[in-house]
């Protein structure tokens, strides 16, 4: 409660605040000047205190500054913590004051307790009570140290809050004196307020005027974008429009174009077609004629040589007989051989003769036919449609002379008559005539003259040009007239009725409604025959109020050919009279009609209904239900039904059962031909074109007497057919019950027309109660519909029955007691007496109690029944127990006093035994050990009919019976599989049996023995559940094998044996795993040992895969589909070869027919390619049945098998001592289910290969996932090499149900290397592994130049010099290569721009370009400067350097890229040029190799000597001397004369040079060899240089000498040699 008294001076809460950052003051200061109002903003109308006063106020804090916004701000952070400090000294004083009432009323307390204590202890002590006295003064004394405690509290309290009331009046006092400062920052603040209001209103204005600006400007955009979008609409709806209709009429040109075209291609086929099929006839004919005229001449020849020995052996006997008669046998001849050729050219004449007149008959008959032709063409004859035509005046005498009657002149009535009703026999005699040509296109109607385009729509309506159609087209109208035509006269009757129809008006009252009434109402006639002529009169009764006018108009269109009307108009009748008219029918067709006479009034239209009914059959019953009453069983009584026709027309009747099915032939017999040409709306030429082009034109080859033959065999056979029908047709399906209710002797029969047939129907109850029966009655008509009728009859029984004339006491058991009671009814007025008795058979096991008894008038006797059936009842009762069905029917008699019938009841139950049967009765387990159970299958049958209650009762704690413990219920003749599971609880060997009881307490028992089992090694699991694993996937689990067995003391553990063996000894165990073949289990380690108190762990893992020879046959089915594809489309191109072929030419049809034969059984004998587990055809085969995989699951039970001893002990050959009753098992359940990510893409492969892919280079692979789930997966990815060439690109966490994503993979090899990496994709349902594989190739290239320096030597400038190099490819890839300079690099602009290297020491210079031309090409260029170098093949090049001036520092770095990044070799380039044909290279550099940008002053060749320059050389020597005493060798230098090699004439072939001063030199220690001399073109000479210090050398002081080297060429050159030598200690 104690607290500090605060008192804080102005300085102190100034110091106690933090600083404020500059930037902040700025801001602050920004957003008064932001806030700061605007002078024009003013309000003219204003002019008040106030705004003065804001104006004062924002000039105020305009001109404010920096420490004074500081110190305000200070002063606000001082008096919000002021306020603060009095709040919380408020809160203090206020508790304060609190606890010091609270003291004071325990003070208050105390003095009471104190004075009432006084009281007691002078109570107690006025009682002398010592005790009471001792504990009231401990009391006191207790009160009394209370109170002065409280008193000091009191005290404290009281200092405490006189402090904080001191320090609440400091407080007080100084925020009295920040009030002032208060207040005017509360000013300040409301000014801001305002201000910034006075702002945002202004702000809010302005915005709103910009809005509604904006607003207008957007309207008028709006306006003039929809006024432009419509002009656009509906320019390009004009555009679309024309363009539509131009295409139209364009397709439909095109259309016709391309019509007639292909119909041209397709006749001119046609006719090649048949052309050719003509020639090869042509050939074949000819071919065949040829090879039967060569048979015709040798058998002429034969006969003719036969003839002629013939006539000269005939005129050899003439000779010798007119030679033997005296006669001049030479003269016979010779007139016989004049007669011979007379007659012969008598022959001759007449042939020629006949000839000649049937070419001047054809020529006759062709002019009259041009004639005709031209007469036609000039007056074509008009065809008026009720006159014949040319063509139906040759049928007609066609038919006519084949008859061989006289072509007569008849009427135009007879010749219609012909023409509807042509005879047939003249017909078929005139078709079937051989010198009559018929053409089916003469029958069409003659050529139409029309003046059409060539192609529809040609002729718009622009260019429209009329044109004459002949007055034959003009006549040539379809029947009725045209549509238009009809709709033309439609509209003018109209009119014509509106003109003639009147309103009538009479007495003001306007009459309205039909102006005639008709009787009949309608006309109607019945029942007609085809042929016969009907007429019917009707009267038309004036309805109207005045006089009116009748007038008929017609009847419709599709009565007009067989109702005629006759009426005379009457002229103007009155109301109320009457006219008749008669309506006649002539029916030609058998077919209901329907329609309207039509008459017109002065008033309106009217019509009279006019209907055409065919003869029908109206078939009907009397009655529905037919009623027989009440009839003692026994009695016989009927009734009869009428069946009544009241249509014209008969038919067959049947009556039958409903349950009664029956088959009346419905078909009508098939219409009798007649006449060859019956149709009702088709014409005569329809016919014979119809005859003609189903027959073929066959029929002309037949005679008239064939067909006639025919028509008639036809007819027969369908009048047979007819028969055979209607006779199978009445086959009935007797009824098997035999029925109360039966039907009289006629049950079928005819009925005629207009009718009636009754029929009886008898009712005879055999058993009382109420009988329904339901009939039917069919017709063979079957537009008759079938009729029902019902029949219901009741059956009265004796007086005394029983309700129940079958007591079924259901399934009963043998042995067991079943009773129930009978109850026997009587309608009799009187007692009667009843004695009930059993039949002898069943007296032993059925009882009826009591045996005899009397039942009272109309009342009921009950009579007890027991039934107890032993087990002899199917021998006793073999007359009434069928021992199949096991049913017993025992029939019981009641026999009534005064009543000859006896009332009989049966007594039926089903007898069945109540045994249940265990299979099989014994059982051995064998061996079994402590760690597992054996399970075997017991079947427990239930031979009874009824359902039992079983329970195993008193089961062994080592014996488990399953399921329900081995209780339940069996159904009747059911056969339960019970689980009997033995698990043995230590080493012994068991005997026991198991009793099995039914519910009416029947024992039956099993035998079962086995023999226990401890083995040495336990598992720590010996059941593994995997979970669902994916194909391909792996799920891994671990058990320990564990080695218990350390001591032999079997107090206090069971030792391991077999039964009631010996134990097993103490020592290392061996076990090991048996793995069934091709299981999906894996176990490591598979064999092993375990120490005696040790365990050893086991992995197991589970890895579902799909059989090979599934995958196989996949693969397989998929390269038999490719192969028989790629086999169509090899038919489909061959056929099209053929077919192109065959277009061009037919004649090749039959040799182009016979490799397609033979190539077919080719390809189907193709061998099937073996196929791979690398092949395309087996991964695609694996991923589409990993992706249809349903799911599978396997259960594996693994043998472990022990035994003792280490396996480092055995020798190689000798195998372990393994107990088979020692074994262990392990139990493995393996749900395999279908991958729940596949891969989509690559044909579903898992395994993808990168190729061989250049080092340094990416390959990039996309890889389509899918999940095929139900759920949304989560993806996770395995950890790739860091440091590997395989990455994901873009890895995605999460996969929807039946989504797909694209992973990207790239492989990019560092190294050559052959990569591969496993990349699972791991979900909580599984994983899914990828194998990436690679090989990484290095792009390894070799260089023919050492060094990497190409140096082009010594050129004439303005000339140029070429050299060769090759680069080799030793890596196994293509590399694609490009060459570049670095002088045309894009970098050289940037190098420019840098300090020029001469500028810096010798050593810092790095630059690569050197001296360029100064023409702006390049000094050096190589070709080729891109290519492909293939695998271990060289690329050559060719480098030429072209300088055009002289300079010693050409030079440039040629890059060689590959791939187009890569640099593979870099050789720097280099020449010099000079102006003329010698050089001097060697000595130190004395210039830079950079050229001045001066110009170059040109000397004139005049003066060229007198300008000649003497160039330096500086060779420095410097010698090494490292002790005085030990002779070193010479310091050396060399320099190098050249000749360059040009193609330029010149005078001189060698350069000579020469050294002057050589004695001089050498007296200094110098030795120069050569001197003097010359070198031949494209040659260098080496002077070698070399010193020693003479003796008077002086270290100090380095020699210098000068010489000078004159070199001649075409020209003279002269250099100054400068020799600089050092003598130094060391390099």
């Amino acid at each position: 409660m104690e607290e500090p008294t605060v008192q804080l001076s102005d300085e102190d809460l100034m110091d106690n605040f933090p600083a404020v950052d500059d930037e902040r003051i700025q801001l602050e200061d920004l957003e008064f000047e932001v806030e700061r109002p605007p002078e024009g903003l003013e309000d003219d109308s204003g002019g008040n205190s106030s705004e003065k006063k804001e104006s004062a106020s924002a000039e105020k804090m305009r001109k404010t500054t920096t420490k004074d916004k500081v110190q305000a701000f200070h002063l606000r952070k001082s008096l919000n913590l002021l306020d603060k400090i009095h709040e919380e000294k408020d809160v203090f004083i206020q508790k304060a004051k609190g606890e010091l009432r609270i003291c004071r009323q325990r003070m208050d307390l105390l003095a009471k307790q104190q004075e009432s204590l006084a009281a007691e202890i002078a109570t107690e002590k006025a009682a002398n009570n010592m005790a009471a006295i001792g504990r009231l003064q401990a009391a006191s004394r207790r009160l009394q140290t209370e109170l002065e405690n409280e008193k000091d509290l009191q005290s404290k309290i009281t200092a405490m809050l006189k402090d904080s009331e001191n320090a609440m009046w400091h407080i007080e006092i100084q925020k009295g004196q920040f009030e002032d400062v208060r207040k005017h920052h509360e000013e300040e603040a409301k000014a801001r307020q305002r201000s910034l209001e006075v702002h945002s209103a202004q702000q809010l204005q302005k915005e709103k005027e910009a809005m509604e600006k904006s607003e207008r400007n957007r309207l008028l955009r709006a306006r003039k974008s929809l006024h432009t979008q419509k002009e656009l609409g509906l320019r390009h709806q004009k555009l679309v429009e024309d363009a539509q209709r131009n295409h139209k009429i364009a397709v439909k040109f095109l259309k016709a174009s391309l019509g007639r075209v292909r119909e041209k291609e397709q006749k001119e086929e046609v006719e090649s077609r048949k052309h050719m099929q003509r020639r090869m006839d042509a050939v074949l004919a000819l071919k065949n004629n040829i090879t039967a005229s060569r048979e015709t001449l040798k058998k002429f020849q034969a006969w003719g040589q036969s003839r002629a020995e013939q006539a000269e052996q005939k005129a050899l006997t003439e000779k010798e007989v007119i030679l033997a008669q005296g006669g001049d046998a030479f003269k016979y001849l010779f007139h016989q051989r004049r007669h011979q050729e007379l007659e012969a050219q008598k022959r001759a004449f007449e042939e020629e003769q006949k000839l000649r007149k049937q070419e001047i008959v054809s020529k006759i008959l062709k002019e009259e036919a041009e004639e005709e032709q031209r007469k036609r063409r000039q007056h074509p004859p008009p065809k008026p449609r009720d006159r014949w035509t040319l063509r139906d005046k040759t049928w007609k005498y066609i038919s006519d002379f084949c008859e061989g009657k006289t072509v007569l002149a008849s009427t135009h009535q007879q010749d219609s008559d012909l023409i509807l009703h042509p005879k047939p026999m003249s017909v078929l005699k005139a078709i079937s005539s051989e010198s009559v040509q018929v053409d089916l296109g003469s029958i069409s109607t003659e050529d139409e003259v029309l003046a059409e385009p060539d192609i529809p729509g040609l002729w718009s309506k622009e260019s429209y040009q009329s044109h004459q159609v002949p007055k034959e087209d003009m006549d040539r109208k379809p029947v009725g007239g045209s549509k238009m035509e009809k709709d033309i006269l439609a509209r003018t009757m109209e009119q014509l009725r509106r003109g003639v129809v009147q309103k009538q008006v009479v007495s003001g009252r306007e009459f309205k409604g039909r102006p005639f009434n008709s009787k009949p109402e309608v006309i109607h006639f019945k029942d007609f025959d085809i042929g016969k002529v009907y007429k019917k009169k009707i009267t038309l009764i004036n309805a109207t109020y005045t006089i009116n006018y009748c007038k008929l108009v017609g009847v419709e269109e599709n009565l007009k050919d067989f109702i005629h009307i006759d009426f005379d108009p009457p002229g103007p009748m009155s109301a109320g009279m009457s006219c008749e008219v008669l309506v006649t029918f002539k029916p030609m067709i058998n077919k209901d009609l329907e329609g309207n006479v039509s008459f017109l009034a002065q008033t309106g239209g009217f019509s009279v209904p006019l209907k055409c009914s065919t003869k029908k059959c109206s078939l009907s019953l009397d009655k529905e239900l037919i009623e027989f009453g009440s009839y003692v069983v026994g009695e016989t009584t009927s009734r009869i039904i009428t069946l009544t026709n009241a249509g014209g027309l008969g038919t067959k009747f049947k009556f039958l059962l409903d349950s009664e099915f029956y088959e009346m032939d419905e078909s009508q017999p098939g219409v009798k031909i007649s006449s060859l040409f019956t149709c009702e709306d088709k014409s005569l030429y329809e016919k014979i074109m119809n005859s003609l082009s189903e027959q073929q034109l066959e029929i002309n080859e037949s005679p008239p007497v064939d067909l006639l033959s025919q028509k008639e065999s036809e007819k027969q056979l369908d009048e047979t057919e007819v028969t055979t029908a209607a006779v199978s047709a009445m086959t009935v399906i007797p009824s098997e019950e035999q029925a109360e209710i039966t039907l009289g002797e006629v049950t079928e029969g005819e009925i005629g027309p207009f009718s009636s047939i009754k029929v009886p129907i008898t009712f005879t109850p055999v058993i009382p109660g109420e009988v329904h029966t339901k009939f039917k009655v069919m017709f063979k008509n079957p537009q008759s519909p079938t009729l029902y009728f019902r029949a219901i009859g009741i059956g009265i029984d004796v007086p005394v029955w029983v309700p129940k004339a079958t007591v079924d006491l259901k399934i009963c058991m043998y042995d067991r007691l079943y009773q129930d009671s009978i109850t026997v009814h009587t309608r009799s007025k009187a007692a009667l007496r009843l004695k009930f008795e059993v039949c002898k058979e069943l007296r032993g096991h059925i009882e009826l109690l009591p045996e005899t008894g009397y039942i009272q008038a109309q009342s009921t006797y009950s009579v007890q029944l027991k039934f107890l059936p032993r087990q002899s009842l199917p021998e006793d009762a073999k007359k009434y127990f069928d021992p199949a069905s096991r049913v017993l029917e025992a029939p019981m008699t009641i026999r009534v006093a005064d009543q000859i019938k006896p009332v009989r009841f049966t007594v039926q139950a089903i007898v069945t035994t109540s045994d249940l049967e265990i299979t099989p009765s014994e059982i051995n387990f064998g061996y079994c050990t402590i760690y597992e159970a054996i399970r075997t299958e017991i079947r427990l049958s239930n031979l009874s009919l009824l359902p039992q209650e079983f329970g195993f009762v008193g089961l062994p704690k080592y014996v488990d019976i399953q399921p329900n413990d081995g209780f339940g219920t069996i159904l009747p003749l059911e056969t339960l599989r019970l689980d009997l599971i033995f698990q043995p609880i230590k080493a012994k060997e068991y005997k026991f049996e198991l009793v099995c009881k039914s519910e009416i307490n029947r024992c039956f028992k099993v035998s079962c023995q086995a023999v226990g089992v401890h083995p040495p090694l336990e598992l720590s699991h010996y059941q593994i559940k995997f979970s669902a694993t994916s194909l391909y996937d792996t799920s891994v689990s671990t058990l320990y094998v564990i080695n218990s067995h350390m001591s032999m003391n079997k107090l206090t553990h069971s030792l391991p044996r077999i039964g009631s063996e010996e134990a097993t000894p103490v020592g290392p165990t061996s076990f090991e795993f048996l793995l069934p073949p091709n299981s999906p289990i894996t176990i490591s380690p598979c064999v092993g040992t375990v120490l005696p108190g040790k365990r050893c762990l086991v992995q197991v893992a589970f890895q579902p895969v799909l059989p090979q020879e599934v995958i196989f046959e996949e693969a397989a089915q998929i390269l038999n589909k490719e192969t028989e594809t790629k086999t169509v489309r090899e038919k489909e191109t061959v056929q099209r070869k053929e077919l192109w072929k065959q277009s061009l030419s037919v004649v090749r049809v039959h040799n182009r027919e016979r490799p397609t034969r033979v190539s077919t059984p080719q390809a189907a004998e193709l061998p099937r390619p073996a196929i791979s587990t690398s092949s395309t055809e087996f991964q695609a085969a694996q991923a589409s049945l990993s992706k249809a995989f349903q799911g599978k699951f396997d259960r594996f039970v693994i043998p472990c098998v022990v035994a003792s001893g280490d396996i480092k002990d055995r020798k190689t050959t000798e195998p372990l001592n393994f107990s088979p009753h020692n074994t262990l098992y392990l139990e493995l359940w393996c749900p395999a289910v279908a991958p729940f990510i596949v891969v989509t893409s690559h044909k579903g492969k898992t395994v993808f290969n990168f190729g061989d892919i250049a080092v340094g280079h990416r390959s990039i692979k996309k890889i389509t996932l899918q999940n095929i789930c139900n759920e949304d997966l989560t993806l996770e990815y395995s950890v790739l090499n860091p440091n590997g060439p395989f990455v994901r690109l873009n890895p995605f966490n999460k996969l929807c149900s039946g989504e797909s994503q694209t992973l990207v993979l790239s492989f990019s090899p560092h190294e050559n290397i052959l990569a591969q990496e496993t990349l699972d994709i791991i979900t909580k349902r599984g994983t899914l592994s990828l194998t990436l594989l690679g090989m990484g190739v290095a792009s390894m290239i070799t260089c023919s130049i050492d060094g990497n320096i190409l140096n082009m030597g010594y050129v004439l400038a303005r000339e140029s010099v070429s050299t060769n190099f090759k680069l080799q490819n030793e890596s196994s890839l293509p590399i694609k290569f490009w060459v570049r300079l670095e002088s045309l690099s894009k970098k050289k602009a940037e190098a420019c721009q840098q300090l020029p290297k001469f500028l810096t020491s010798h050593e810092q210079r790095t630059e690569i370009v050197g001296t360029q031309n100064y023409n702006g090409q390049s000094v050096f260029s190589i070709v080729p400067v891109e290519g492909l170098m293939f695998p271990g093949k060289a690329q050559e090049f060719t480098v030429t350097f072209s300088p055009d001036h002289e300079s010693l520092y050409f030079s440039d770095l040629l890059q060689v890229v590959l791939f187009e990044k890569k640099v593979s070799h870099q050789i720097l380039l280099k020449g010099a040029a000079r102006e003329h044909m010698m050089f001097v290279e060697g000595g130190d550099p004395l210039d830079v190799p950079v050229e001045s940008l001066a110009v170059i002053t040109a000397f004139d060749p005049e003066h060229k000597e007198e300008a000649e320059e003497i160039k330096p050389i500086l060779v420095t020597l410097n010698y090494v001397q490292f002790d005085t005493d030990t002779t070193t060798s010479p310091a050396t230098r060399e320099l190098q004369v050249g000749c360059i090699r040009t193609t330029q004439p010149s005078p001189r072939k060698t350069v000579e040079f020469s050294l002057d001063g050589v004695s001089w030199l050498q007296h200094k220690g110098f030795s120069i060899e050569p001197s003097r001399g010359s070198v031949e073109r494209g040659q260098t000479k080496t002077i070698n240089i070399s010193w020693v210090p003479p003796a008077d050398f002086d270290p100090d002081h380095p020699l210098m000498v000068s010489t000078l080297l004159q070199l001649r060429g075409d020209v003279k050159e002269t250099y100054k040699v400068i020799f600089v030598a050092h003598v130094v200690t060391e390099l």
